[in-house]
């Protein structure tokens, strides 16, 4: 890597996982009107969720992180951006009372568009084409036209993007994150059995303090942290083109800004040295969460570590985990470790999702809630034993009643699986589910407190 960045500096190392664009005149004419576009997010944002992970790199807060896995243009509408986000601060209320620790916020929401592949291309009844890479970059659509790399898709995901902001201020600022109205729970999933009442009785703690505080005078009109939340967004740092043409340079700081969300991740196949991805991320005063799977080389993840954060910023660094159940006991103790005796000052978050996908026998792609659940578990205690901080959760979830991860009191089961089975690409958690797991990680830590 060399000393000098710009923001297209990545260009001038390996990049995998980018389309190839046949119309190069058509790609400059659309990161061209990306850059005098307005910032989606501000310098301003960035520097108060950069505290807040300072925080949490201190042990004093916990991420939640959650949304799609890809959001489309399809989907897009207010409801679905509405539950999620209901969904996103019913599990940061039930952390925070399971844990007595700040909860930061943020959503896999307004970016989150492009997706590598494991696959180049896919083949349908003898047809190959391009895989789908995200709305962002083609459709999902199987035909030629739709599967083609297309710039003007980067506008389209910007609008958006844009939109969806736009919404969800108005809903962290506007009254509906107030807690009277958060605490009315999807609570479908709790049935009869003693896990059931379990939820139940928190639940009605919950409340319970809440009727407590508004007799004492405490409620959304004297206090506004309980109107208002801090909400922030995040997406992999995939589609470097647009990342590029969304970086700013901050007026008041003359820092420099990734403008397309708060949080910026490079992923597991995008994390190497010389990789393009990791060159745009070092230039960037975002923090940087770093996607780390079984196959891993830690030395080469150390050198990264000093590429991105060199001054070894408290908070600046999240190495987001995922190992899958059956290896996360194995590898998880050894990049601690490895981490660790360099003194290096990371954020631990766990992503029990991708390490746990499996095929269906009806054909899907599913993520059994026992399987996410029990890394969750093993996660915890291995930091517990190497004395670090399990700082947070990474999880892919939507606040819509789809059927696409199996188990959980929801009782999804494979044969259900085909019901509302709508992602675009890997299975997500549903709104009752992604409760169900706030409880039971809230019940994990305390136990390993």
């Amino acid at each position: 890597m060399t000393k000098l960045w710009k923001p297209n500096s990545w260009k001038n190392f390996e990049t995998n996982h980018l389309p190839e664009y046949s119309n190069k005149l058509e790609l400059d004419s659309v990161t061209n009107q990306l850059r005098n576009f307005p910032p989606l997010v501000f310098a301003g944002e960035v520097r108060s969720l950069n505290k807040k992970l300072a925080k949490v790199a201190e042990g004093k807060g916990y991420i939640l992180q959650g949304g799609d896995c890809a959001e489309s243009f399809a989907e897009f509408n207010t409801n679905n951006i509405r539950d999620t986000f209901r969904v996103i601060l019913q599990m940061a209320i039930i952390l925070t009372s399971g844990i007595n620790l700040p909860i930061v916020k943020i959503g896999r929401m307004a970016g989150q568009f492009a997706k590598p592949r494991s696959r180049l291309n896919e083949v349908q009844s003898g047809i190959e084409l391009p895989s789908y890479k995200g709305d962002i970059i083609n459709g999902i659509k199987f035909d030629e036209k739709s599967r083609a790399p297309d710039p003007e898709r980067m506008l389209k995901a910007y609008s958006q993007s844009a939109s969806t902001l736009n919404l969800l201020r108005a809903f962290a600022d506007g009254g509906f994150a107030d807690l009277k109205y958060v605490q009315s729970w999807n609570m479908g999933f709790v049935k009869s059995e003693l896990q059931g009442e379990r939820y139940r009785d928190l639940a009605n703690q919950i409340q319970a303090n809440l009727d407590f505080m508004e007799a004492l005078g405490i409620n959304a009109e004297t206090t506004s942290q309980l109107r208002k939340v801090d909400f922030y967004t995040s997406h992999e740092a995939l589609l470097l083109p647009y990342e590029e043409a969304m970086t700013r340079v901050d007026s008041t700081t003359g820092d420099i800004y990734n403008t397309s969300s708060h949080f910026a991740w490079i992923g597991d196949r995008t994390r190497f040295i010389n990789s393009g991805h990791v060159e745009f991320c070092r230039g960037i005063k975002n923090p940087i969460g770093i996607k780390c799977g079984p196959g891993i080389n830690l030395d080469e993840l150390l050198k990264i570590l000093d590429l991105i954060d060199p001054k070894n910023i408290p908070g600046k660094i999240t190495l987001i985990t995922r190992y899958g159940k059956e290896k996360v006991g194995k590898y998880l103790p050894e990049i601690i470790q490895k981490v660790k005796s360099e003194g290096r000052n990371v954020i631990w978050s766990c992503d029990p999702m991708h390490g746990n996908t499996i095929k269906s026998n009806s054909g899907y792609k599913t993520r059994p809630f026992e399987n996410i659940l029990e890394e969750v578990k093993t996660n915890i205690e291995v930091h517990k034993s190497e004395g670090t901080h399990a700082g947070g959760i990474h999880l892919e979830m939507t606040g819509q009643n789809v059927t696409e991860c199996i188990g959980g009191l929801a009782e999804v089961t494979e044969k259900t699986l085909g019901d509302r089975y709508h992602t675009h690409c890997d299975p997500r958690l549903n709104a009752n589910q992604s409760i169900e797991l706030a409880f039971l990680i809230a019940d994990v830590i305390k136990k390993n407190g």
